[in-house]
């Protein structure tokens, strides 16, 4: 019964995931529209706490001390797919509550311009979705612990592997949030302060989690950050070359 239960937590906890990140994508594609908006002051104060909730939420619930906590409250098989229902909810409540911004910081008005911005927007929520898929969609959103419990093996986390963009970038996934929230033909104020707040979460979020991976996979993965740029896919030496 257990079992059962935690196969069927996980699909509902990937299934919500899936909804949100839908809406997310549609979140950013809409937020420059006209539309009514508040005094800026009290937009910029609950924005910011949306994101700071969100960016919390992320890199706390990340952490290893705090998962080696919260398993004993959770259980392990869906440890994971909780983080993932978190997540989804905390997102789901930045995309709800978010205060238009609506003043505009620039608009693109070439036809060819916007086009290619707008590909540049699709391309980057598609490299997000790939990314995940090379390294372990399944482990990563909780699906194959859940999977694994069920047929009663013992799990195994994810291996050190540079797949396809890997070689060229060590965070493809943050590398395609980047290209999406940029890539706006007509950026507004609430835009602007969402790109740049995200971006600059994002570069602190990964200090935190290089430090975790360098733990995990030691030397090799030393190794690869001497040689492979962070964020975005520039070609970086390695020391001593």
């Amino acid at each position: 019964m257990a079992r059962a239960f935690a196969v069927f937590y996980g699909v509902v906890c990937y299934l919500t995931f899936l909804v949100v990140f839908l809406a997310a994508i549609w979140f950013v594609w809409t937020m420059d529209a006209p539309q009514p908006a508040g005094p800026l002051g009290r937009a910029l104060l609950i924005n910011t706490a949306l994101l700071g909730m969100f960016a919390v939420q992320h890199s706390v619930m990340a952490r290893q001390w705090f998962k080696r906590a919260w398993t004993k409250a959770v259980p392990p098989p869906i440890e994971r797919s909780t983080y993932v229902l978190v997540a989804s909810l905390v997102l789901a409540d930045l995309i709800y509550f978010w205060q238009p911004m609506t003043a505009v910081v620039w608009e693109v008005e070439n036809e060819m311009a916007v086009m290619i911005l707008q590909l540049l927007f699709c391309l980057g929520w598609l490299t997000v979705l790939v990314s995940t898929f090379l390294i372990d969609h399944f482990d990563l959103f909780g699906l194959k612990q859940v999977w694994t419990y069920w047929r009663n093996k013992t799990y195994d986390g994810p291996v050190f592997k540079m797949p396809g963009p890997y070689k060229f970038v060590r965070h493809p996934l943050y590398f395609g949030f980047v290209v999406a929230f940029w890539s706006a033909p007509r950026m507004t104020q609430g835009h602007l302060f969402f790109a740049a707040m995200c971006t600059a979460y994002m570069i602190v979020a990964i200090q935190f989690e290089e430090r975790d991976l360098i733990r995990e996979h030691g030397e090799d993965y030393k190794i690869y950050r001497s040689g492979v740029s962070m964020l975005v896919p520039w070609p970086k030496t390695r020391k001593g070359q």
